[in-house]
Parts: C-alpha cells; structure tokens; sequence
C-alpha cells in the first residue's frame, strides 16, 4: 500500500509518498481504509522533531482518520467489516490502510461524509468538552471565540451556537470574519484592523464576556483578561502563537475568574467515560444540523507537503484533509 512515512526529522515539502506493508490489527485494534486524514499543526511539528511526541522511526503521521473497517483484531466487539467509521488513530493515518484502537473508533451517522469524519475526532471533542464539561457555558452567556476561523475555532462557534450562548469571534481578516460569521457568530473583530477588547465591552454593554474560548495564547491571552466578565471562565485551549502566558493571581481574584484548561488527549486515562459522552453529544448536534465540520480543501496523498504546508502558512480555514 502507499503511505507517507518519516524515516529522519525533516521539513514536511521533504515528506514522499512509499509502498509499504498492509498493517494488521492486533487486540483490541482495528485496520481502516483510509478515505480520509485530518491534517493538524502538531504533524508539522512531529514530522521536524519539535512536538512533544517523538515517535520512533519509521512513522506515518496523521492521528485523525475516516473511511471503512477492513479487518477485527482480536477481541473487538461492536463493529463489523465494512462499517463506515471515524477515529482517533494517534498515528498513521496518511496511508492507504491504518490502524486504531477500536475504544477510538465510532460509527459515522450516514449523513456524514469522510471527509467530515475526518474532520471532526480532535477539534469537535476539544471545543465541546472545553465549552460544556470546563466552562459550563450558559444559554444567553457571551462568549468570545478567538481565532475563530481555524479548526478549533469554527468548532467552538457553532458548539457555541447550538448551546444557546451569544457567539463573539475575532479573527484575522475579512474573509476570516466572513467566514465566522457564516459558521454562525453573532459578531465579528477583525483584529488586524482593530483593539478587540474595547470592541468586546462595547459589544457586551460594558459587561465583557462570559467565558473566553482561547487557543491562541500569548498577547491575547493577556488582552482577554481586560473583557472578562465578573465570575467569568478562560479557557485555555493551546498556544499558536507560540507564546505560553502567564497570569498573576491577583486579577483572577479582582474579577472572580477562573482561568481553567482543557487537555482533550488526556481523557482516554484520566476520564475514559466522557470520551463516548462527547461523540455522542457531537452525532446529535450533527443530525440536528447544529454543527457541520468546515473543509477548506482536499489532497491526494502525494500532495501532503503541500497541505501541510497550506495549514503552516495559516492561510486555511476550517479543516486540511487528504484522500489516500
């Protein structure tokens, strides 16, 4: 079969498509034919030796994957051959054939296509666990989504949406505003072109927001502090920016904040039941038409350089997905 496999730290344009072993499930596990593979930044990162998961050598990235069930390890229960279905791969999805473990892989409704499939297993789980399970976002709260045009982003605009809360979404540019507001924000910063936080207490009667969706970091992360509402919520979500903030405690007491975390990844081992919870919760958001996973573009596979590159210029929007 094809795959993209990483032999040495090297720049994604290096990356080449090879004929490999089909891999086989063992226990526990299951083979999928790949029809599609979610791109995310931490694949740049993991393919150049700069994320925090170094894999050993040979590898094939790729942690998010859709299309159909070709083989049973031993042991698995509740799917079958030929079922369509989405997973958390961890690894290996740019290929051909990958293989999951069966705890991470789920049915897709038959409304969703691969492609959204692939889509959704890492930037859906984060925004509505952060959102519900962090935050405890309210029907009629405001809450201000920064880099709203991006994967986690668009997720937590229409999550945001669909619980009710009245959606606030800077991003950079005008099309990216479009975009927002299209995926369903209330109102829209461009913040390139202006101070979001006088715009956010102007928007909010002087009162700030709620609960602050935050996966930038660095300067923003600062600014927000400045729109946040009384008793309101920070969630930190990543840090594209590159820059971890920090806070001092006293303005976390002044306005009776809470500046609180969401580690998806971790819930496989620290809260393994609100994993099944969250898809669930997210298929019937999806059949409701509440959410709908945002593409911005579809490659073949020997074109993951250039989609990887695409996502690393942050020219993109919504989600990168390959078509082995």
């Amino acid at each position: 079969m094809r795959a993209v496999v990483v032999d040495r730290w090297m720049e994604p344009k290096e990356l080449e498509v090879i004929e490999v072993e089909i891999p086989r499930p063992g226990p526990g596990a299951v083979s999928i034919e790949v029809r599609a593979a979610g791109c995310n930044f931490f694949d740049i990162l993991m393919v150049k030796g700069q994320y925090q998961v170094k894999p050993a050598f040979p590898f094939t990235p790729g942690a998010e994957i859709a299309g159909v069930v070709r083989e049973l390890g031993e042991g698995v229960e509740g799917l079958a051959v030929g079922d369509r279905v989405l997973a958390s791969a961890g690894l290996g999805g740019f290929a051909e054939v990958s293989v999951a473990p069966a705890r991470g892989v789920y049915r897709l409704p038959e409304e969703m296509s691969f492609e959204e499939g692939a889509a959704l297993p890492i930037i859906y789980p984060t925004s509505y666990a952060g959102l519900v399970f962090r935050a405890n976002l309210a029907p009629g709260e405001n809450l201000l989504v920064h880099a709203a045009a991006g994967g986690v982003g668009i997720a937590a605009v229409q999550i945001g949406k669909a619980l009710g809360a009245r959606v606030i979404a800077t991003a950079g540019g005008a099309e990216k505003c479009e975009i927002a507001a299209r995926e369903g924000a209330d109102d829209t910063i461009d913040y390139r072109a202006e101070d979001f936080v006088p715009r956010v207490m102007e928007l909010t009667g002087g009162q700030g927001a709620d609960v602050i969706y935050d996966s930038v970091g660095g300067e923003v992360f600062d600014k927000s502090l400045k729109c946040i509402a009384w008793n309101g919520r920070l969630l930190v979500i990543g840090f594209a920016s590159g820059s971890i903030p920090s806070v001092k405690a006293n303005r976390i007491l002044l306005k009776n904040i809470a500046v609180t975390g969401l580690h998806w990844g971790a819930h496989a081992v620290k809260e393994p039941a609100r994993i099944d919870e969250t898809f669930q919760a997210l298929f019937d958001l999806y059949r409701d038409k509440k959410i709908r996973p945002v593409i911005f573009d579809t490659y073949p596979l020997e074109r993951v350089p250039e989609a990887l590159e695409a996502l690393g210029s942050r020219r993109t929007y919504g989600k990168v997905i390959v078509t082995p």
